[in-house]
């Protein structure tokens, strides 16, 4: 049963309404989180933040549909000859870094201004200054460094390093510092704005590559749409017109870079072709010069004319010289062939005569080859020493030497023809001994003046095409709309900043009420106690100040009417049995038992009972005390006595007229054990028969066993709970109580209850009719 309760034993659970009021009841602290959160959030708006603004703008990829051929037609042709772009490579060149820093470099942006304020410098664009700095040389040191400029007058200024020490200068002198070389100057507009306020400008130097980061960690391009040449530029900057001056300036050095890049071909050659043709000028004027001055000096007009017929005899001299010398190799050669075939077993054929017209010869090679071929056959049926193999062996041995014979007076015959030639031919060189040397050298000179005519008419016609591919480029890209700011900031939202400070005024004091109300380990609501246990609630009592009595007959506060729900419910839930001795217990002191137990019985009294206050809480009591009892025999003097009766504990009390109570009197020494004495059944048993209500204030359940002895005893327990004052975990004694039944028709009672913390479970002080129902549909109960 414990690890499966029924569902009507489950603790039930808090409803959202429940859980919302508990929280309502705070609404101070999460008012004051709401206040305080919007006054730091527009002192942030408007003190500290910065705002920033959306410079966009649109720019238009083209496609490359024709480029110029460079491969010496000097057409144009309708095939790309380069890869198409793509948009998503040219979103990442407009982000790189290296395209940022030559607009941060060429727009001077690393030197920034600022306007000293109450709360911030606030930073103002270049162009809307009185002053501009002009930088000549700056070291990296310099970066981060601040200088005040303070105009004095309207051609001086004072310069302040932040050392202490401020000099003067006038606009336009140049500025020399270990860092760096600069000038500051004035603007037209200098007597109208700054010689009007003579406000100090603060200017700090700053890295190109820190502002490099800084813009493009706000720069934005994206397509308009998927697939789309159409790029979309956004800039995020607390300075709309540098933002826009940042924005036209990359996309117009994107498109310089881009012609740059297509132009880099056609302009290097452009350079290449000038040199090579200044070089081939200089080297044809050159050539030009030197014919004139060898003609000069050898006195020819037309080498050609002069010298074509001698150089027509020489030339027939020497092709007649090369055929005879030719021959003449060839008879030393077949002389060299024979010789060396030499021998009886040799059987080589002569090769042929090459071209020597001499019969006599031919006819005794070809004799010579016939009879080698002859002697081949005879070889092949007969022995080398075969008397018919000898016999031709020596018919060729005579021939070979009849050709060698043969040989030398051809040989002989071609020499001597050679000499008379080469005679010859030196009578014709010496007459034309110096026409040949002029010749040579004319020619040698007039091919290097042709070779180089031809090569300067190429290359000029090269370079004439290199000049219409330069002026035919165009840009890649095209400016569909120039950089615009947004008129009001994007940044900081102020909107998402409000809710964000609204939402955060809400969550710390929830979270703060929270975390306290997971870590109270104390009992706060009624709500906590039907989670603990199932032991039906009686009523709940209002938190008091007035005093120890306040149920009284004019009294209507909101405490005094509890103790009137309660004694409605008390009656509610008896049933129609008997229900005339109630006990009143706890867990530990302090709970609040003898105050309840005084103003409950004052409050039957009040309805016309009779009732009678029954102190047995014999270690500790303190209602006599509280009601200023007169001293006198009291429980205790009863249950250690034999004659004394009844009627002498009964006393009334002062303070509240018509209730009678019996006092503890002395501590004893032994309160558990006189607690089980037969007499206190016969005194219960003899004050039934005289009053209504019989109100037994006793011990703490919790701590001691005294009140248990008593539950046979009594009609209905009540245990008193103290808010903010009972521990969670103590509530766990009541309902094993409850499970056990060892307390006889047990109830509670939560006592010093606000209403603020009643969760909408417990009464309202305004409406005592609707707690009398919410506390009689508990009371069922009690009766089941």
């Amino acid at each position: 049963m414990e690890m499966f309760p029924l569902s009507t034993e489950q603790p039930n659970t808090k409803s959202l309404s429940a859980i919302i009021a508990g929280y309502v009841r705070y609404w101070y602290w999460f008012l004051l989180g709401i206040l305080l959160t919007l006054g730091c959030t527009y002192a942030y708006l408007r003190y500290l933040a910065i705002p920033k603004y959306l410079v966009t703008s649109t720019l238009l990829i083209k496609d490359d549909k024709s480029t110029p051929d460079l491969s010496g037609t000097g057409k144009f042709t309708a095939e790309a000859t380069s890869p198409s772009k793509s948009s998503e490579d040219e979103v990442e060149v407009l982000q790189s870094k290296n395209l940022l820093l030559r607009v941060v470099n060429e727009l001077s942006l690393n030197t920034s201004y600022y306007v000293q304020g109450r709360f911030k410098d606030v930073e103002v664009y270049e162009k809307d200054m009185s002053i501009k700095l002009i930088i000549n040389k700056l070291d990296s040191t310099a970066y981060n460094k601040t200088i005040i400029v303070q105009p004095t007058s309207s051609n001086s200024f004072s310069l302040n390093e932040h050392t202490g020490k401020s000099q003067s200068y006038e606009f336009g002198q140049q500025i020399t510092r270990p860092y760096g070389t600069f000038t500051i100057v004035s603007t037209p507009d200098f007597s109208k704005q700054q010689g009007a306020n003579n406000k100090p400008i603060i200017i700090r130097f700053r890295s190109p590559h820190d502002l490099v980061d800084e813009f493009s960690s706000n720069i934005t391009v994206a397509p308009l749409k998927k697939e789309s040449n159409l790029l979309r530029v956004s800039l995020v900057d607390a300075l709309p017109e540098r933002g826009r001056a940042v924005v036209n300036a990359l996309l117009l050095d994107y498109n310089k870079e881009a012609l740059e890049d297509k132009n880099m071909a056609a302009t290097s050659t452009i350079a290449f072709l000038d040199n090579r043709l200044n070089s081939l000028t200089a080297e044809l004027t050159g050539v030009e010069k030197n014919v004139e001055q060898y003609k000069r000096q050898n006195e020819v007009a037309d080498v050609g004319t002069q010298a074509s017929s001698y150089v027509a005899q020489a030339g027939e001299n020497s092709r007649k010289l090369n055929d005879w010398a030719a021959q003449i190799t060839v008879l030393e050669s077949i002389e060299d062939y024979l010789r060396q075939g030499v021998g009886p077993g040799q059987a080589q054929l002569v090769p042929s005569t090459l071209g020597i017209q001499d019969q006599t010869l031919t006819g005794l090679i070809s004799k010579f080859n016939d009879l080698q071929l002859e002697r081949e056959r005879m070889l092949r049926t007969a022995e080398p020493g075969n008397q018919l193999v000898q016999t031709m062996n020596e018919q060729i041995t005579n021939l070979r030497s009849n050709i060698l014979e043969n040989l030398r007076n051809i040989k002989g015959g071609l020499v001597l023809t050679s000499n008379n030639l080469r005679a010859n031919s030196r009578q014709f060189s010496s007459r034309i001994r110096n026409v040949p040397v002029i010749q040579r050298e004319l020619l040698e000179i007039g091919r290097q003046q042709a070779i180089k005519q031809t090569l300067y008419e190429y290359l000029l016609q090269k370079r004439e095409e290199a000049s219409l591919v330069l002026a035919a480029t165009t840009s890649k890209s095209r400016v569909i709309d120039a950089a615009a700011a947004d008129p009001y900031p994007v940044s900081p939202n102020k909107r998402l900043l409000y809710l964000v400070a609204v939402l955060l005024g809400l969550g710390v004091p929830f979270a703060g009420i929270f975390l306290r109300d997971m870590i109270d380990d104390k009992v706060q609501t009624r709500q906590d106690v039907e989670q603990l246990t199932h032991t039906p609630i009686l009523g709940e009592l209002a938190h008091n100040t007035d005093g120890t009595v306040i149920v009284t007959k004019n009294n209507r506060s909101p405490a005094a009417e509890t103790f009137r729900f309660i004694r409605a419910n008390l009656t509610f839930a008896a049933g129609g049995r008997e229900n005339k001795v109630l006990l009143i217990t706890s867990g530990m002191s302090g709970e609040g038992k003898t105050f309840f137990s005084i103003n409950l019985g004052a409050s039957l009294v009040l309805a016309g009972k009779r009732v009678l206050l029954l102190e047995l809480d014999l270690r500790k009591p303190a209602l006599s005390q509280e009601l200023d009892l007169t001293a006198g025999p009291g429980l205790t003097d009863y249950l250690v006595s034999n004659d004394m009766l009844i009627h002498d504990l009964i006393k009334a009390s002062n303070k509240v007229p018509g209730l009678m109570v019996i006092s503890s009197g002395p501590t004893p020494p032994n309160p558990a054990e006189l607690m089980m004495s037969p007499k206190v059944a016969h005194l219960l048993s003899e004050l039934r028969q005289s009053f209504d209500y019989i109100i037994i204030d006793t011990a703490p359940v919790g701590l001691v066993a005294d009140a248990l002895s008593l539950s046979p005893l009594v009609d209905s327990s009540i245990y008193l709970i103290r808010r903010n004052y009972t521990y969670k975990k103590q509530v766990a004694i009541v309902e094993n109580l409850y499970r056990s039944s060892t307390l006889s028709h047990c109830m509670i009672v939560l006592n010093d209850v606000n209403g603020k913390n009643t969760y909408g479970y417990g009464y309202g002080y305004d409406d005592k009719s609707a707690d009398i129902v919410s506390n009689q549909s508990n009371m069922s109960k009690v009766k089941a």
